[in-house]
């Protein structure tokens, strides 16, 4: 037995010694020196052409005044923190030059990192004068048009390693093409001509106050409560998309004046809303900053009610953001500069919470009525309900898919998840809601929480974090209860057991019918497809082109796969309507439903064993049960 310890301590001893044969890797690259909370001497200073809308080209001049000679490092934003994840390219920073007293100074990229530019500062050198250009990404959003900007800050600014931006004071200069008007959250110094110049701010005020300008600017003061007033501002490709009527106007105003008192703040010095009406721009969603929101939508907007029904919660949404999630934030989600990584462990109540405050502040305004709110949320339990991904991947997963798949869309959502707590966390905080409330005897409710966890009273912009623990804390102070444990098992479920609880405690539960809601004709519009995921288990978009389909569903396990083009039902040529009615027909006859399609450069024919006929989802009352719903929807404002 000694021998054969011997034997192995000399084999282990071999081992360590020489643990492989093969190359060795380099020394790692030196780390960029960290931000610390510093005063930084000086002012950046910031001029951005651009009227270059042919090219679409954003020209950048800068002057950084120098900390001290020797080595520098300069960072070009990657993260964005409206955004949780690293969304911004480094590719679109182009023709960078740096000179120091007059002579250029040369700079190289970080090795490992391509968003940091390393330089030597010589003696005597007091500032940095830097050009280059952001030119437009080949797929990327437009920033520029004819009759149109968006400047986001960060795309054009590189800032010194080292500081808190918190720390560092920059002076911007915009110049406009001739005719833009322009608005920000930024205060104005003056404007000369095409030139604007604004008023000193931080760095990271400056990236949280974006601009937009056009040939096309309608303006509306939606609300001047306590001196700080909240504006509308509307840029459009035309004039006629800025046609907004006397009652759209009256919604809005109502909706700048339900927040605050939601929130029993305004810590804002005075809020803007950007609108973009636009069809050769971005269009579609929106950004939230702390006394500003960027809202992108289609040209037609104003004029087109489906359109406008669907997405009723999204000025909402981002107007609420002001709070929950720029003025409160999740600690793990904000960092000192723009450059280190953030965390999205609780986007289940930064986007959740907020996505819930949208939903249920539309009704109360009137941007939806009570029942195309129902209907909007049977649409949400529908399609939570459906991600059988939860198998495997938990909604708490689901919070950093904004680091690891930013803007990315996946072939199979429902299996793969993505962002799921947006919808999910509708559902959370409405049980969250129904919950305080049978705890409380009907006392008590999530207006409570938003009140004295986002606002409480307190007009200051300084920004402050919270944990999870504060969540809870908060919960319990409003209704005692094991807040931790109700989280978490929700948090980590893989299963839906507890998913449609807040439906079931405000007296209602998910169905589904053959004939489809009018909200449900707004979302197929919004999709751009025909939705039969809770049927056949597909999305169907023009000329009969596959473009979603349900992780095992029918269609899945007969063959069919996204991109694929149907081009029979039957003996008969594709037809939306006809597959309609065969899968009705279906449900009768019990015959497999037979179709014939394209993929991967071959024809194919199927007969799918689905009986179940259409299914559209709805809201049903619970017979015996208090409607909290209507409570929720109908509350004063």
């Amino acid at each position: 037995m000694k021998i054969i310890a011997a034997a192995l301590l000399a084999f282990l001893s071999i081992g360590t010694a020489h643990a492989s044969a093969g190359p060795q890797p380099l020394p790692p690259v030196p780390p960029i020196q960290a931000p610390q909370d510093i005063a930084f001497l000086g002012t950046i200073n910031l001029a951005v052409d651009a009227t270059d809308h042919v090219h679409k080209i954003l020209r950048v001049r800068e002057s950084i005044p120098v900390q001290q000679a020797g080595p520098m490092v300069l960072l070009y934003p990657q993260w964005e923190p409206a955004s949780h994840s690293p969304t911004l390219e480094a590719a679109p920073l182009a023709g960078l030059l740096i000179k120091g007293a007059g002579q250029r100074i040369e700079w190289q990229r970080d090795a490992a990192n391509p968003f940091a530019f390393h330089l030597t500062v010589p003696a005597g050198v007091h500032q940095l004068d830097l050009e280059f250009q952001h030119v437009p990404a080949m797929n990327g959003p437009k920033l520029l048009s004819p009759a149109m900007l968006m400047l986001p800050w960060q795309k054009v600014v590189l800032y010194p390693a080292g500081w808190f931006i918190r720390n560092i004071a920059v002076q911007a200069q915009l110049t406009v093409p001739q005719g833009f008007d322009f608005a920000s959250a930024l205060e104005t110094d003056q404007v000369l001509g095409n030139r604007i110049s604004f008023k000193a701010a931080s760095l990271e005020d400056l990236v949280d106050a974006p601009v937009y300008a056009g040939l096309h600017v309608k303006r509306y003061l939606l609300s001047e409560a306590e001196g700080r007033p909240v504006r509308l501002n509307l840029f459009g490709d035309t004039e006629s998309a800025l046609a907004i009527t006397p009652e759209q106007l009256a919604k809005y105003r109502a909706m700048a004046d339900a927040l605050p008192r939601l929130f029993r703040s305004r810590h804002y010095r005075h809020f803007d809303f950007l609108m973009s009406l636009s069809d050769v721009m971005l269009s579609g969603g929106g950004t939230e900053h702390q006394e500003s929101t960027e809202i992108n939508l289609p040209a037609d907007y104003f004029g087109n009610t489906g359109t406008q029904v669907f997405m009723a919660s999204l000025m909402i949404h981002e107007f609420a953001h002001s709070w929950n999630g720029r003025t409160r934030q999740p600690a793990d989600l904000w960092q000192p500069n723009l450059n280190l990584p953030i965390g999205g462990s609780l986007l289940w109540l930064y986007e959740g919470q907020t996505e819930f405050w949208g939903s249920v502040i539309a009704p109360r305004i009137g941007l939806q009525s009570v029942q195309q709110s129902r209907d909007a949320l049977a649409v949400v339990a529908s399609i939570s309900k459906a991600r059988v991904g939860r198998q495997w991947k938990s909604l708490q997963d689901s919070n950093v898919d904004a680091i690891y798949m930013p803007g990315k869309a996946v072939f199979w959502r429902d299996w793969q998840r993505r962002t799921d707590y947006y919808g999910d966390g509708v559902l959370l905080w409405l049980d969250v809601d129904m919950l305080l409330r049978e705890l409380t005897h009907d006392k008590k409710n999530m207006a409570d929480f938003a009140s004295t966890f986002f606002g409480a009273g307190q007009n200051t912009r300084t920004i402050s974090t919270y944990t999870f623990e504060d969540v809870c804390k908060a919960l319990n102070n409003i209704a005692s209860y094991d807040w931790p444990a109700y989280f978490t098992a929700r948090l980590q479920a893989h299963d839906d057991v507890h998913l449609l609880d807040g439906l079931q405690r405000a007296g209602y539960r998910l169905v589904y019918s053959d004939t489809p809601t009018e909200f449900f004709g707004y979302h197929e519009a919004d999709l751009g497809a025909v939705d039969l995921s809770t049927s056949l288990g597909v999305t169907i978009g023009k000329k009969g082109l596959v473009k979603s389909v349900a992780w095992e569903g029918p269609a899945f396990r007969a063959g069919i796969s996204l991109g694929a083009r149907l081009l029979k039902v039957g003996d008969q040529a594709y037809t939306d309507e006809g597959l309609k009615e065969a899968i009705k027909a279906a449900a009768v006859s019990r015959k497999p439903i037979q179709l014939t399609y394209d993929a991967d450069g071959a024809t194919h024919a199927v007969a799918i064993n689905y009986f179940d006929s259409l299914r559209y989802p709805r809201l049903e009352r619970i017979p015996g049960t208090v409607d909290r719903l209507q409570q929720l929807f109908t509350a004063p404002i």
